[in-house]
């Protein structure tokens, strides 16, 4: 495979969005979003899926953060479509469990070419630092509708808000590392039968 990275922007009226993924880094993160609890929740999705990202965002947080998570998960979705490739040669599929504390999350996806996000969460609170919880769906609706991705979210276990959503980005990003690995029995093969993904 070639170099399994890709940078993407976003601009509109709204927010200015850059994203750059490396599908092969150490799991660093650089940049911020102008929403602190969203940037926590990145670093979580770059440090256990093992991907480096390079994001800058700033948008109309002074109206409320929706249009800035929102397009931030748009634009990590296309990078990672970009970075990904034909998704030749991957294992496609990703899960994982992760706990903390009271807090049980599994999440699984599937590089599929096909945009579904399955979401089941009941969050204990409305918000978590000054992030309206509503908004972690809307992040990963521009993931996976950018993305072209199958994702499955649960929350199966949790009291407190922050731990419910540490979990799922921590499984998001160990199942994110699980389904972009390089399967070195599937070397320049499509992991499907209909030959494209």
């Amino acid at each position: 495979m070639s170099a399994r990275s890709a940078t993407v922007s976003r601009d509109t009226q709204e927010t200015q969005v850059r994203v750059g993924v490396d599908l092969d880094g150490a799991g660093r993160l650089n940049g911020e979003t102008g929403v602190p609890f969203l940037d926590h929740m990145l670093d979580q999705i770059a440090r256990h899926g093992l991907i480096d990202l390079d994001i800058s965002a700033t948008g109309d947080t002074h109206i409320d953060d929706h249009h800035t998570v929102e397009d931030v998960g748009i634009t990590l979705g296309q990078a990672f479509a970009r970075a990904i490739g034909d998704k030749r040669g991957i294992y496609r599929y990703g899960h994982a469990y992760v706990p903390l504390d009271e807090a049980l999350s599994r999440v699984v996806v599937d590089f599929s070419g096909r945009a579904g996000l399955f979401m089941d969460v009941a969050f204990t609170r409305d918000t978590v630092g000054s992030m309206d919880t509503q908004l972690f769906q809307e992040f990963f609706q521009g993931f996976v509708n950018h993305a072209a991705v199958t994702l499955h979210l649960d929350n199966l276990k949790g009291t407190n808000v922050h731990h419910q959503a540490e979990t799922l980005f921590k499984a998001f990003g160990r199942a994110l590392r699980m389904a972009v690995a390089e399967d070195p029995r599937m070397a320049g093969q499509m992991p499907s039968t209909k030959g494209r993904l």
